[in-house]
Formats: C-alpha cells, sequence, structure tokens
C-alpha cells in the first residue's frame, strides 16, 4: 500500500478488537495518529499502546460520550480527519417476536444512532477545516438472502442508506461519506465455526487506508466490499462506477 497518511488524525470506534482493532493498526502503521473508542477499557488501551495512539472509553449510543469523546481525541490530537464508525453489536436471534424489544432495539441505538452521534460530533469541525472523511461499517447482512437477524440486519442496511445519503448532504462541501462492508471476518461477534468461507481480516484495513488517502474519493456514497472490491480496480473504474450507479444498493424492476 502507498496511502502514506503522516499528519492525518484519526477515530476509530469499537477500536479495541477485532475489525476497529485492525483498522487502527492499519491507519497508525501508514502514519496517521489514531484514537480507539470502545466501552471496554482494557482492550482499547491494549490497542493504543501497541500504536502510541490514544484510547477513549465511549458509549457511541450516549450523545454525551459520544461528544466528549470527539473533544478529547481533538485536544489530544488535532483536528479529526478520519471518522471510522465501526462499533457494532449483534444479538442471538432465532425468533424476533420472542425478543425482549428492549434488546432488539438496542442493536439500533449502538449500530444507526451510534454512527448518525459520531458523524453529527465530528461534521461541525470537518466543515469549518474543508476536509474530513468518513467512513461508516455497514455489513452484506444489509442486502444478502439468508439473514438470520432481524435486528442486525435491518440496522446495517439503515448504515449504509444514511451513509448515501449523507454522502449527498455533504457533497457540495467536499467532506466524502464511504458506506463499507469488511467482508465475513471471524471476530468474537461472527464466531460460529470453521466451515464458513471466512474474508482475511487484513483486507478491511486496506480499503479503510486507502479510502483515509483520498484515493476514491469519487466513489462517496457507494457501497464498498472489502473482499470483492479490488482497491486499484476501483480508482480505476471509478467514473463508470457512479456513471452507471453502479456498487449501490437498488430496487431493480
Amino acid at each position: 500500500m502507498d496511502a502514506d497518511l503522516q499528519g492525518q488524525v484519526a477515530l476509530v470506534t469499537g477500536g479495541g478488537r477485532g475489525i476497529g482493532r485492525n483498522i487502527a493498526l492499519e491507519l497508525a502503521a501508514a502514519g496517521a495518529r489514531v484514537a480507539v473508542a470502545a466501552r471496554t477499557r482494557d482492550e482499547i488501551e491494549e490497542t493504543a499502546q501497541e500504536i502510541n495512539g490514544l484510547a477513549i472509553e465511549c458509549d457511541v449510543s450516549d450523545r454525551v460520550s459520544v461528544e466528549h469523546m470527539v473533544r478529547l481525541a481533538e485536544s489530544e490530537l488535532g483536528p479529526i480527519d478520519l471518522l471510522v464508525a465501526n462499533a457494532g453489536i449483534s444479538i442471538d436471534e432465532d425468533a424476533a417476536w420472542e425478543l425482549d424489544p428492549t434488546d432488539w432495539w438496542r442493536v439500533f441505538e449502538v449500530n444507526v444512532l451510534g454512527v448518525y452521534l459520531c458523524c453529527r460530533a465530528v461534521i461541525p469541525g470537518m466543515l469549518e477545516r474543508g476536509r474530513g472523511r468518513i467512513v461508516n461499517v455497514a455489513s452484506g447482512a444489509a442486502y444478502l438472502p439468508g439473514s438470520k437477524s432481524t435486528a442486525y440486519s435491518a440496522s446495517k442496511a439503515a448504515v449504509h442508506r444514511f451513509s448515501e445519503t449523507l454522502a449527498n448532504q455533504l457533497e457540495p462541501h467536499g467532506i466524502p461519506v464511504f458506506s463499507i462492508s469488511p467482508g465475513l471476518v471471524r471476530t468474537r461477534m461472527t464466531d460460529s465455526g470453521d466451515d464458513l468461507p471466512w474474508t482475511p481480516p487484513e483486507l478491511a484495513p486496506r480499503l479503510v487506508r486507502a479510502l483515509a488517502s483520498g484515493r476514491l474519493d469519487r466513489l462517496a456514497g457507494r457501497y464498498l466490499h472489502a473482499e470483492h472490491d479490488d482497491v486499484d480496480d476501483l480508482a480505476v473504474r471509478a467514473d463508470e462506477i457512479v456513471e452507471n450507479d453502479l456498487n449501490a444498493i437498488r430496487l431493480r424492476r
């Protein structure tokens, strides 16, 4: 990867383990100063120490907590150039009607409200400075058949649609917003056996690094898949993708 992020400041939510941790490591390796945020202090401390970054405890579903996170990140590291809204949860679900509604709705509070609150907190500063990028982590569960969780799949569909629409709102201001699927990465949340087509864990971090570099700004609002979309191919085909409305979740009739 030739994406040099020297001088950039990145904030990664859900950065203590799994996909978020790998993204934080990749961004730091590219030269970015990285703040990692999550609810579990021990995990984010470990990641932050490894990359000489900043650990911030945060509940992304709480507005006060999110606004404190952004203020602390910017006071310690500088203005945020990149938000990676990765924090997310799922729920064991066989029959939606048997779940406690509070548990079902909690998935939306973290996965959807959390993304909105984080975006809302960083956008004013990005607008003031005239620069910044946002990467929201969605999922193939947003559109693939066979999903077994109404809460998780619906929440990730909402994340993608939110990201696409927010990208349209911010386009005149030059703030690209991306929606990505990391693929089926084996993590504590997804691990259910050895016989699944697991996505190599390094692919999502590489995609985020490319997005942070500005190479793919033309594809703001598009749905980008860490395993199925090659970064170099995306860069070459960017105009074609936009002109033909590719990498988009659409109803075709």
